[in-house]
This record gives C-alpha cells, sequence and structure tokens, in this order.
C-alpha cells in the first residue's frame, strides 16, 4: 500500500492537504506546525478515533486532543493505492461523541465501493496488520522510538515462526491458565478452600451430631432475638427516613425562599436600574457621561456669558450725530461766506461721520450675532436662560448619581442572589446525598444499612436452621453425612490434580515459549544489528532484544552488551529505530507492504549519523513507501 495524498479538517489542520510519492517523503517543518497532527490523522483515517477513550492524568484522547481548533467537524480524506488500485477513504463525523465513524471506501474517481472494507477492518485491509502490531512496527511516533509488546504482537509474531496461525498469544495463554489456576485456589479464594471449607463444616457437623438439636434451639433463640431487632431497626428506620425527609424539605424551603427573596430583591434593582436609565436617556443630555456634559455646559455657559457681554455693550451713537452736525454746519458756513475752508471742514466732518457709521453698523451687527448665537445655544439644550441650564446641568447630576447608586444596588442584588443560588444548589446536592437511603452516610442510611445486614443474618440462620432439620429428618444417622464428605474429598482430589495439571501446562507454555524466542529473538537481534551497523558506520555489531522488545548493544570493543539507558540519547535512538526496522521486516505482512510513517524520530542525531539514517531510510524505501516528518534539515523534503 502507498498513501497518494491526505486532506484533513483535524487539530490545528483545516482543510489542508498533503501529497506524497512512492519512496523517501521528507516532510520538513518546525516545530508546532502540525507533523504529529499529520501522523495522528494518518494512523485515524485506517483504523478510526476511538471514541471510548477517556480523559486521565496528563493524556487526552484522540477525539479531544485532535478536535478541530475551528470547530468545524473532524473529518478528511485519503487517497491511497493497494493492489494495484486507486481507493479514496473518507471519514465524517455526524456526532462529537462519535468522531469520524462514517466512513465511505470508494474506488477514486468513482463512487463504487470497495467490497467488505469497513470502517472497523479498513486498516488491517490495507496494512495487513491490526491497529495494535502497526502501532508497534510500521507506525513510530514522536517520543515513542521503543517498542513495547502486546498481545497482537506476540501472536504475529507467532504466526511467523511456527504455524502461520494467529490466533494464539503467550500471554493471553498464560493469562488463562493463570486464571483457571486462581479459580481452584487464590490465597484464601477459589474453589479449593471453598470445598475444604464446606469439608471442615462438614467434619464439624458430624461431631456435633449429638447435639444438634441443642445447636438448634440455640439458632432459633438467636434467629427470633435477630427477627426482633429486625422490627425494632425497621421502627427506627421509618421514622429516621420521615424525620430525614422533613428536615430536608424544610431546608431546601428555606433556601428556596432566600433565593425568591434574592431574586425579587434583584429584579426591583433591575427595574429600578431600567427606570434611572431611561430618566437619564430622556433628559437634555440623552444618557452622556457626566464628566462629558459638565465640560460641555461649562464651556457654554461660559460662551454664554462671554457674548452677553458683547450684547450688552452700549454702543452711543453720539460721535456720529456730532459729526453729521459738523458737516452741516460747514456746508451752512460755505453756503453763507461761499469761503472754501468750510466746505473742506464739512467734508472731513462728513468722511468722520461715515467711518463712525461704519463703527456703530459694526458694533450692532456683533451684539445681534452675539444674541442670536446665545439663543442658539439655548435652544440646543431646550431652555430659555441660562439659569434653566444650570438647573438642568443639576437635575442631570441628580439623575445620573441615581443611575450610579441604582447600578451599584443592581450589581450588590445580584452578587446576593448568585450566593443564594449557589447555597441552594449545595443544599440540594446535599438533600439528594442525605435521601440516599443505600449507599448514603446519614443516619437513616446507617440504620438502613443495619437493618440489611439483620435481616441477612437472620436469613442466614433460617438457611442454617432449615438445613440442619432436613439433614436430620432425612439422614437419622451420620450415614449420609459421611457420604457427602466422601464425595467433597474426592471432589478435593480432583481439583487439586486439575491445579497440579494446570501448573505443568503453564510451565510447559513457558519453555514453548521460550524456544519460540529463542527462534525468532536471534533472527530479529540480526535483522536490528545489521540496521544498527549501517547507521553507526559499523561501530555497534551487535544487537540482543528481550522478550519485551527492551534492546542491548555493543561495539566490537566492548565485552558485554550494555542497556539502553547507558546509550547517549542520539544512539539510543537509533538501537530502537533499528529494531523498529527489525520487527517491520520480520512481522509485517510480505507482499505490498505497509508504508513506514516516521515522526521526529531523528531529532537527537548528530549531522553524521542523520545522513547515515536518511541513507538507510532511502534503502528501505526501495521495498516500501517511507513518509519522515521532521524537524531537522536531512536534504530531501517535501
Amino acid at each position: 500500500m502507498t498513501i497518494n495524498k491526505l486532506t484533513a479538517s483535524f487539530g490545528k489542520l483545516e482543510n489542508e492537504t498533503l501529497s506524497f510519492h512512492e519512496g523517501l517523503n521528507v516532510i520538513h517543518a518546525p516545530n508546532e506546525s502540525g507533523k504529529s497532527t499529520w501522523c495522528a490523522f494518518i494512523r485515524a483515517m485506517l483504523y478510526g478515533v476511538d471514541s471510548g477513550e477517556r480523559a486521565r492524568g496528563g493524556f487526552l484522547p484522540d477525539k479531544q486532543r485532535y478536535a478541530p481548533w475551528s470547530g468545524a467537524p473532524m473529518e478528511g480524506q485519503m487517497d491511497v493505492t493497494a493492489d494495484r488500485c486507486n481507493i479514496t477513504l473518507t471519514r465524517t463525523t455526524r456526532t462529537k461523541s462519535a468522531p469520524m465513524r462514517e466512513f465511505t471506501a470508494t474506488y477514486t474517481g468513482s463512487n463504487v465501493r470497495v467490497d467488505g472494507m469497513t470502517s472497523a477492518n479498513a486498516g488491517e485491509q490495507l496494512t495487513g496488520v491490526t491497529r495494535d502490531v502497526f502501532r508497534r512496527s510500521a507506525f513510530i511516533e514522536q517520543g515513542s522510538v521503543a517498542v513495547s509488546g502486546s498481545p497482537d504482537l506476540e501472536r504475529r509474531i507467532n504466526a511467523i515462526v511456527s504455524t502461520g496461525e494467529e490466533e494464539t498469544s503467550y500471554t493471553e495463554a498464560d493469562a488463562r491458565l493463570r486464571a483457571w489456576q486462581r479459580k481452584r485456589r487464590y490465597n484464601r479464594r477459589g474453589l479449593l478452600p471453598d470445598l475444604e471449607s464446606k469439608i471442615e463444616d462438614s467434619r464439624r457437623l458430624l461431631e456435633d451430631m449429638d447435639g444438634s438439636a441443642e445447636n438448634i434451639e440455640a439458632l432459633e433463640e438467636n434467629l427470633e432475638q435477630a427477627k426482633k431487632e429486625c422490627i425494632r431497626l425497621e421502627d427506627e428506620v421509618t421514622e429516621s427516613r420521615k424525620r430525614q425527609r422533613r428536615e430536608s424539605i424544610e431546608t431546601l424551603s428555606r433556601g428556596r425562599a432566600a433565593l425568591s427573596e434574592a431574586d425579587s430583591e434583584h429584579d426591583a434593582a433591575m427595574e429600578r436600574l431600567s427606570e434611572c436609565r431611561a430618566e437619564l436617556r430622556r433628559s437634555a443630555f440623552e444618557g452622556m457621561d457626566i464628566r462629558t456634559v459638565e465640560q460641555k455646559v461649562s464651556a457654554d455657559l461660559a460662551r454664554m456669558a462671554e457674548l452677553k457681554g458683547i450684547y450688552k455693550k452700549k454702543v452711543s451713537p453720539l460721535w456720529l450725530i456730532l459729526c453729521f452736525l459738523l458737516t452741516a454746519a460747514g456746508v451752512t458756513l460755505y453756503t453763507i461766506y461761499d469761503r472754501i475752508v468750510w466746505i473742506a471742514a464739512a467734508g472731513v466732518f462728513l468722511i468722520g461721520a461715515v467711518v463712525f457709521l461704519a463703527l456703530y453698523l459694526k458694533a450692532r451687527r456683533a451684539a445681534a450675532d452675539a444674541r442670536d448665537e446665545r439663543a442658539r445655544i439655548l435652544k440646543g439644550y431646550g431652555v430659555q436662560h441660562g439659569s434653566e441650564l444650570s438647573a438642568a446641568l443639576e437635575e442631570y447630576r441628580t439623575l445620573y448619581a441615581s443611575v450610579l447608586s441604582a447600578e451599584e444596588n443592581e450589581r450588590v442584588t445580584r452578587e446576593r442572589y448568585e450566593q443564594a443560588r449557589r447555597r441552594q444548589e449545595k443544599l440540594e446536592e446535599n438533600a439528594l446525598a442525605d435521601l440516599d437511603f443505600v449507599s448514603g452516610s446519614s443516619p437513616a442510611a446507617r440504620l438502613g444499612r443495619e437493618l440489611n445486614a439483620k435481616r441477612a443474618e437472620a436469613e442466614h440462620l433460617s438457611a442454617q436452621i432449615a438445613t440442619l432439620k432436613g439433614r436430620l429428618s432425612a439422614m437419622g444417622d451420620t450415614m449420609v453425612l459421611r457420604s457427602e464428605l466422601g464425595m467433597m474429598e474426592t471432589e478435593r482430589a480432583l481439583i487439586e490434580q486439575e491445579y497440579e495439571d494446570i501448573s505443568l501446562a503453564a510451565e510447559t507454555l513457558r519453555s514453548a515459549d521460550d524456544e519460540l524466542q529463542s527462534r525468532f529473538s536471534p533472527e530479529l537481534g540480526r535483522v536490528a544489528a545489521e540496521y544498527m551497523s549501517r547507521v553507526t558506520d559499523g561501530r555497534y555489531s551487535q544487537v540482543l532484544i528481550n522478550r519485551d522488545f527492551s534492546a542491548m548493544t555493543r561495539t566490537g570493543a566492548d565485552a558485554v552488551a550494555h542497556d539502553s539507558s547507558y546509550l547517549s540519547a542520539g544512539t539510543m535512538d537509533l538501537l530502537y529505530l533499528a529494531v523498529r526496522l527489525a520487527v517491520c521486516k520480520l512481522a509485517l505482512p510480505e507482499g505490498e507492504p505497509c508504508p513506514l510513517i516516521i515522526d521526529d524520530a531523528l531529532v537527537n542525531l548528530d549531522e553524521t549519523r542523520l545522513a547515515q539514517a536518511m541513507e538507510l531510510l532511502k534503502e528501505i524505501a526501495r521495498e516500501r513507501q517511507v513518509i519522515l516528518f521532521t524537524c531537522r534539515k536531512t536534504g530531501d523534503g517535501i
């Protein structure tokens, strides 16, 4: 199988696409750019998203971790080539609780569905392995280079080294045998301890047969006492539950009354606030900020005072009249005496009269403009006089103060309401706990459990009495009981023999598994050693792999192999990368190989070993598609 193209609405990816080709694909991108998200998307498209996973300490399931940041549904499309056919896988989301549950697999470019391919089996059909084996072999997540064991991987390995049957796993078979052993004997539990207890009871019963009548009498006396105790407890339980219900109802009623009162106070405060705001908006200043209003009114009052000074200023026409009189006098004297000097004087006085006339008219026009401007200012506020404007300002201050007071009152009553609501929720929660008469901690619940225990005791006593009476009436002598005891001892011997046989089977299975491991581990170690030698330029020549897939390696100069914890981070990554590649080669199906997905597994390598690792991946890419996401520059990339 090869992956050709991805289209994803997944995590930070918003309808983004990514294309691949056969061989080695290197996607170089910086951290936080979505490399790990693309890897998770490939796994989700193949095997789906497990909607049953739940968040736990430090772990987020894929359905939460990769929910699209944009709030869009989680969905995507994958174009692959498998069995020489181009196939398009599509996964969409109908409900948030089941992301990417809706699945179709069609032949690319058509609506023809791929027969037999479903959401559950698509990954296994295309890769040839289960999700578990895929994640432990060809899917190398960031920070998870090391291989871990699993029943699925064991079954796959067993199939390779034995008959090809993938239905068996040593871990599961061993666990089943251990479960059978525990069923027969596990500490003080199991069939054997239970049977031994019954045998011991029967033996004691045989020893006590002579006094069985006395035992029955004592048991009946105890039963009578238990019944009386049950009656007493029933009365106490009834009364206690009534009292608990009454107290809970009273407490809830008081809480509801307080909540209703707080709600009414808040509603009244809200209504008062609305009224104050409405009055403020209906005022001359239409709800403006008080500081803005004060500044504007102060400026307008100052301007009005200035304008008043302008139009109140008296402009005397005395000089104008005097100039006109002097002009007339000059003309008259000129007429009488016919001397040029008088006509010249009359001209001068006439010019002076024109000048004074112009000044007088200008002053009158300025006064008129001042009156008009003052009238416009007063009209803008809807008042007639400056005193009315000052009064309107004072009234607005009062209204504004009322709004602020109403807002403060609303805030206080809202907080009081929220406190009352939280108190009521707590009271309801406590009431539910108090009214839980089965598993609660209230006195009524404790009395109820005590009553149940006493009833169980009475039932147990009744059963014991009935058993003793039945045995006594049926036996007549000890022969029947001795016969039962012999049968139980025979059964115990059989179970003990089964226990020994199961122990032998477990030991035999362990030996067989050790033999399987001895056949597979060396081959896995040999292939891993070849890869390790390639990427370390022959420095590490041997790799030893344990049952749990932990690995050790050594150089030619080392006397013994070293555990991976003694290696540097880069060398340890190379070691487990070699093991991963060996698992891929030996454990994955032959024929059409599934792609190898690697997420930043080379981040700890120096430049030399990075180049050697890339050469190895190029060689592997001749046989299977390799998709490497990395933040390191490798020389190749998409």
